[in-house]
């Protein structure tokens, strides 16, 4: 149900994978990661895995540092790029070989969505999406799902495009009150379930524009459209309507 936390399973596998940019050396696995997914207003200087399976004690420091989110079969299916790291306390060795914490002196960027660390859970629990799922999820969370659906498309080396082969897609003006409802919903519709199709208009100009995969979705039925016309403003439905009549898309409207 909307508003309700989707129940994710316990994580027992490395779901954050830290590699050297250049080498692909990891540095750190960790089930767990405390100080990346966090607001601005709250960032420390330092970030902790948890739950560790694998660190490089002989590296210190590193300049290019990237972190990957790894699913249960430990294939890669998100991206961040961190940059300076310099390893420092390394916890103790628990029974199983994991060792409880080890933290890092850190100077890039963190995720400034809070909520997509619970996301990330889901995707990386090897069950497959649904239809429908980020409605699922709180409406504080949208913007979350929208940046996973995001990264995870181009961490896993899709391109802008339409890749489903269905030729017409179907939104409900019901479920869109908000810009990111509407990629989500566009995503999902255009790509399937965690599917991306722009996150906002220039990357909507960008997927409609594509040569690669399908092309552009012939048409699409925005039903219950007088919903979306009451929550969303004016200037951005006309962009999107400009859109779709400048790449030859029938927008259905009713």
């Amino acid at each position: 149900m909307a508003g309700e936390l989707p129940v994710v399973g316990k994580v027992d596998f490395p779901l954050y994978r830290v590699s050297d940019e250049e080498c692909r050396g990891v540095l750190v696995a960790a089930e767990g990661v405390e100080g990346f997914f966090v607001d601005p207003e709250e960032e420390l200087p330092e970030l902790a895995f948890l739950g560790v399976h694998e660190v490089e004690r002989g590296r210190r420091r590193v300049e290019d540092a990237v972190m990957e989110i790894m699913n249960r079969q430990q294939e890669k299916i998100g991206e961040y790029f961190i940059g300076r790291v310099v390893l420092g306390d390394v916890g103790v060795e628990e029974a199983g070989g994991k060792i409880s914490r080890v933290d890092y002196r850190f100077f890039g960027n963190r995720c400034e969505y809070p909520e997509a660390e619970r996301i990330w859970l889901r995707w990386a629990s090897g069950v497959a999406l649904v239809k429908g799922e980020w409605l699922r999820w709180p409406a504080n969370y949208r913007d979350a799902w929208l940046h996973v659906v995001q990264n995870s498309w181009f961490a896993t080396n899709r391109r802008a495009a339409r890749y489903g082969v269905e030729e017409v897609a179907n939104l409900d003006g019901g479920q869109i009150s908000t810009r990111s409802d509407f990629y989500c919903a566009l995503g999902e519709a255009v790509n399937g379930p965690g599917g991306y199709f722009g996150s906002n208009l220039d990357a909507l100009a960008d997927c409609l524009s594509s040569n690669f995969g399908e092309g552009p979705p012939a048409r699409i039925i925005w039903r219950n459209f007088q919903e979306s016309q009451e929550s969303l403003d004016h200037v951005f439905l006309d962009s999107i309507v400009g859109l779709m009549r400048e790449f030859r898309v029938d927008l259905a409207t009713c």
